[in-house]
């Protein structure tokens, strides 16, 4: 189920990064002293298994944190397998602010609920996901900053920087390994994913919030794909830039949104920026 076959790929200093399909997500492992910080737990609870056994390949330490970059599917789904009573003692879960209270709110949520039946209708290897699905809250919450120390004085910066992927985006700043872990604030195998969830018109500055931790040599982790350097991000930032200026431009102008696509040339397919557009018109006064 590996995305690239590439296995485990140590980014910095005892930090690991693995694809997994589907949807080619990336997990992220910090080992510690006091034991492992997984980083995003993929689509499910049979997936969290596979991956168990792939982080003795790494260690044999226990799994003592375990971090969500922001709510989306491919990235929580997994999260029980780490809880009491599958791991005890179990984990502790973080999360942002942003990212619980909506992964609360979305466990009521009917457009959430006819998702995972669809999921569930594809087949049978998606009914038996579905089926066992628990989903799992992080009962620790990052209020703006906080710094967890994984021993030895190895410490995780977790910064929620601002807007874009979606309202509660989290990155991780691994100082010692020189690593910064993105989530989908950042994308390499494939175009940023605007979604009904995101925030066009704030992304690019919370991307230079993210520049502005980095140093010259710095690795940035995306939420799908493999590890880049800051030219990379900032290539990404000046294009989603531009998206956010040509919805400018045309709400400035009076192009309704249904028509806003036709119109110009834009930095991605405009087959996969319904969501971008209606989401900067709605920001601008629709």
């Amino acid at each position: 189920m590996t995305g690239t076959g590439k296995g485990w790929v140590e980014v910095g200093d005892r930090v690991f990064q693995r694809r997994y399909q589907p949807v080619d997500v990336t997990v992220t492992v910090v080992a510690g002293r006091e034991g492992l910080m997984v980083v995003d737990t993929r689509c499910s609870l049979a997936e969290a298994r596979e991956l168990r056994e792939h982080l003795r390949e790494i260690s044999s330490a226990p799994v003592r944190w375990v971090v969500n970059t922001h709510i989306h599917w491919d990235h929580v789904w997994g999260n029980a397998e780490f809880a009491a009573p599958r791991q005890v003692p179990p984990a502790e879960f973080w999360g942002s602010a942003e990212m619980v209270a909506e992964t609360r709110r979305a466990k009521d949520d009917p457009e959430a609920a006819a998702f995972k039946q669809r999921l569930a209708a594809r087949n049978e290897v998606w009914a038996a996901k579905m089926a066992e699905l628990e989903e799992y809250v992080p009962e620790n919450a990052v209020r703006g900053a906080h710094d967890l120390d994984l021993g030895d004085g190895r410490v995780v910066r977790m910064r929620r920087i601002g807007r874009g992927h979606t309202d509660g985006d989290l990155v991780l700043h691994v100082p010692d390994a020189d690593v910064l872990l993105m989530g989908d604030l950042l994308e390499q195998s494939g175009d940023p994913a605007f979604g009904p969830d995101s925030f066009p018109l704030e992304w690019a500055p919370t991307l230079d919030a993210a520049l502005a931790l980095a140093g010259p040599d710095t690795r940035f982790v995306p939420g799908h794909g493999d590890a880049s350097d800051a030219s990379f991000v900032r290539a990404q930032r000046d294009a989603i830039a531009a998206l956010a200026d040509r919805c400018r431009s045309l709400h400035a102008a009076g192009v309704p949104v249904d028509e806003a696509l036709k119109s110009g040339d834009w930095p991605y397919d405009p087959a996969q920026l319904e969501h971008a557009v209606k989401r900067a018109y709605l920001q601008l006064g629709q």
